[in-house]
């Protein structure tokens, strides 16, 4: 969840332990249960990670990008196409004939919003911002993910200040409900 560095390197590694737990569910066969607790650990680290993104990243690509409004808002987007589909596959589970569409719509929304941001956002912020601020940006979302939500919550506010004071507080209610259930928990 925390790994060091700037906020690039930071959301860079995020990206390749999600890319590595879709690895895992393609290879599993349909209808297996692991599939869906391999769902559920994505979609905890997913949420951590917007959370982080929509409280961080994206009002400093609003600041220091030249266009990053309309950079930030096609990323809020993303997320909110992503958010859905969480949201759809947290009331499936892995023998659902929905599950595969839904899970297969995800990775490929999850993989098309990587490759943008690390292709396009993340060069554009560090050719603008100074490294001493990026690494600040690492810790304010190395502490934002340690708090914020591990469920989807499409209606929840995505831009500072509103999203700032509800994270926290839907986090906790989302880590108590997690460890009460054991979501996300290989068994």
């Amino acid at each position: 969840m925390g790994h060091g560095g700037n906020v690039i390197q930071e959301l860079t590694t995020d990206h390749r332990e999600v890319e590595e737990i879709f690895g895992r569910i393609e290879a599993l066969p349909p209808g297996s249960a692991e599939r869906k607790t391999l769902c559920e650990q994505a979609t905890m680290e997913l949420v951590r990670h917007s959370v982080a993104e929509e409280s961080y990243l994206y009002p400093a690509v609003r600041e220091h990008v030249p266009n990053g409004g309309s950079l930030a808002d096609k990323e809020l987007e993303d997320h909110a196409k992503a958010e859905q589909l969480m949201k759809d596959l947290e009331g499936c589970e892995a023998d659902d004939p929905r599950f595969d569409t839904l899970m297969t719509e995800l990775m490929s929304e999850i993989r098309a919003h990587v490759a943008d941001e690390e292709q396009n956002l993340f060069p554009r912020l560090e050719a603008v911002c100074p490294p001493d601020a990026l690494m600040d940006l690492g810790d304010k979302v190395r502490r934002a993910k340690k708090t914020a939500p591990t469920r989807p919550h499409p209606a929840a506010p995505d831009t500072p200040p509103a999203n700032k004071m509800v994270a926290p507080g839907a986090g906790l209610v989302d880590r108590l409900r997690d460890a009460l259930s054991g979501r996300g928990k290989e068994g």
